[in-house]
């Protein structure tokens, strides 16, 4: 894997590259969340918006001003679904960014440890017991931080610190995990319970609110200050640990401080939007292959890019057809093929 983690083209060439993407990204980004607004059943001229937003904060006409149907959409639908949809994408690709930097493995993902399917299983056994959402949603928050627990706990108890072990346990908690999945939707009332448990893991963004995001925003942004602040650490320890320990970097602090930020975001962004595969796997290699793979560089660009993309996905699924189709659906209908075409465009990198 050393070949993966090496500096290919020029760090000119990359620095640039990360500038472009520093500045037009939020540009681009702010562009994608305008025509997001404008996108679903209910059309939203996009003039329309931006002369509300002016007379928001400065006089102008009557007719500037949306009409309270069009009011209630944009605030009560549009605004709280971009903003998850936004949250959920940084959260996931950030956290894919640090676990495949922290393992030096390509084929690393957020759920590796069991994150995800643990918040599954919590979620599962809420909605089977009848709990409201706001519950639904802690209890899938506590399952995903708790199966990481589980699993590192199994891989200090049989490996002694083995990587190997840890992924293999991960493997085994998330399967134990979906097996109870599998059991709450076996006694699941199949007119009630059981669609709402099956919609829930299908992944989607139709539940969110925007007091319900304040918490899960504080907890993300936290959570990827704290991995920028070690971003110098991680870079050193995935290019090995020789170089890391000549260096004095303390392994165990880092690799620490990484698995809980990961951790949290994972558990965090699957217990607002349940569970989305392959944005934590595909986008950092796309920001990879743009800003090579300091993780300093990689972690502004997979947070960026991570957003765009979940957000653009999101547009897809409520706009395509008459029904909202499910987020972890799509994900992994464009994630898969995408994800063969970055591999093939940068297999002399990686192997």
């Amino acid at each position: 894997m050393a070949a993966f983690w090496s500096e290919r083209r020029p760090s000119s060439a990359r620095r640039s590259r990360l500038g472009l993407l520093a500045v037009a990204g939020p540009v681009l980004l702010a562009i994608l969340v305008l025509g997001s607004l404008s996108v679903g059943h209910y059309a939203l001229d996009p003039m329309d918006l931006i002369r509300a937003a002016w007379a928001q904060v400065l006089p102008a006409p009557a007719s500037w001003h949306l009409s309270p149907t069009a009011a209630g959409v944009l605030t009560e639908v549009r605004l709280p679904r971009i903003a998850a949809a936004l949250l959920v994408g940084a959260g996931l690709s950030a956290s894919g960014s640090a676990y495949q930097s922290m393992f030096r493995n390509p084929l690393v993902s957020p759920d590796i440890l069991g994150a995800s399917a643990g918040a599954g299983l919590g979620a599962s056994l809420m909605i089977l017991l009848g709990e409201p959402y706001v519950v639904v949603q802690i209890a899938a928050f506590v399952g995903g931080l708790a199966a990481v627990v589980l699993t590192l706990a199994i891989a200090r108890f049989v490996g002694r610190g083995s990587v190997v072990v840890l992924v293999l346990a991960g493997l085994v908690v998330a399967a134990l995990s979906q097996a109870f999945i599998s059991l709450t939707q076996f006694f699941a009332d199949p007119e009630t319970t059981l669609p709402a448990i099956t919609f829930w893991l299908f992944g989607g963004l139709g539940s969110v609110t925007m007091s319900g995001l304040l918490v899960p925003a504080i907890l993300v942004a936290a959570c990827i200050a704290a991995l920028f602040a070690i971003r110098w650490p991680i870079t050193v320890l995935a290019t090995g640990e020789d170089e890391a320990r000549t260096l004095g970097i303390n392994r165990r602090l880092v690799w620490g401080v990484a698995l809980v930020a990961s951790t949290v975001m994972t558990a965090t962004v699957v217990s607002i939007a349940g569970i989305v595969g392959w944005v934590g796997l595909v986008v950092p290699h796309l920001a990879r292959f743009i800003v090579g793979p300091r993780f300093n560089r990689l972690l502004l660009a997979s947070t960026l890019i991570g957003a765009g993309f979940l957000l653009t996905v999101d547009d897809l699924g409520r706009s395509v057809t008459a029904v909202q189709l499910p987020l972890g659906v799509l994900t992994a209908i464009i994630g898969a093929p995408f994800f063969v075409l970055v591999l093939a465009k940068a297999r002399d990198q990686w192997f």
